[in-house]
């Protein structure tokens, strides 16, 4: 792999273009990832925002499920925001009964935890790991984690209000997961953060 790593972005559902943008302003090349062979071309892969069910039975459906959890066991880097947090957890609280994922980290999510559409709203995130600025921290219809297993790092939680000390960004090895969206905010430090977490491993 060079200094610019390939980084995919899983393009079943979801806000597919909005990470594309800020992986490419991060210094990463971009792909969209579909198939088995697709992801067979990327250094790593992120898992965006949308609707976790739809995406876990599209990954099944595509024949992307096992290609994608070998690549979680084999040390591929991954970044999920929202439904990718989801996917990217072990366990999962009011998922539908027949709902997979990918898995990787050691975490239990509670999906919609924040509520649904018309509970979205945005606050100051901070991830003390990738600096002192909060970041906007926009939340539509997303998950929490609850419960983190050994191993995992707690990156930030929610400093404020009624929900003050829940977690909302968690990272393990070479897998990076935030309930909340920052491909859409115009702040790349997130995927900034990612990428050069990406050359580091390689």
């Amino acid at each position: 792999m060079t200094s610019t790593p390939r980084v995919g972005v899983l393009s079943l559902q979801g806000d597919v273009r909005e990470h594309l943008v800020a992986l490419e302003a991060s210094g990463a090349r971009t792909s969209m990832v579909r198939t088995r062979e697709d992801l067979a071309e990327v250094d790593a892969l992120v898992i965006p925002g949308g609707e976790s069910t739809t995406m876990s039975k599209l990954a099944l459906l595509f024949d992307l499920m096992l290609p994608l959890r070998e690549a979680v066991a084999a040390g591929m880097p991954m970044y999920g925001s929202c439904a990718g947090l989801i996917m990217l957890a072990n366990r999962i609280e009011d998922g539908r009964p027949d709902q997979e994922t990918i898995g990787g980290i050691d975490i239990t999510v509670r999906r919609n935890a924040f509520g649904r559409q018309v509970d979205s709203f945005e606050i100051p995130i901070t991830i003390e790991a990738i600096g002192p600025q909060p970041f906007d921290g926009v939340f539509i219809r997303a998950p929490w984690v609850e419960q983190v297993g050994p191993g995992v790092q707690v990156l930030a939680r929610i400093e404020q209000g009624p929900r003050a000390g829940t977690i909302v960004a968690v990272q393990h090895e070479g897998l990076l997961a935030t309930s909340f969206h920052p491909e859409i905010t115009g702040d790349h430090r997130v995927h900034q953060f990612f990428v050069e977490s990406v050359r580091q491993r390689a």
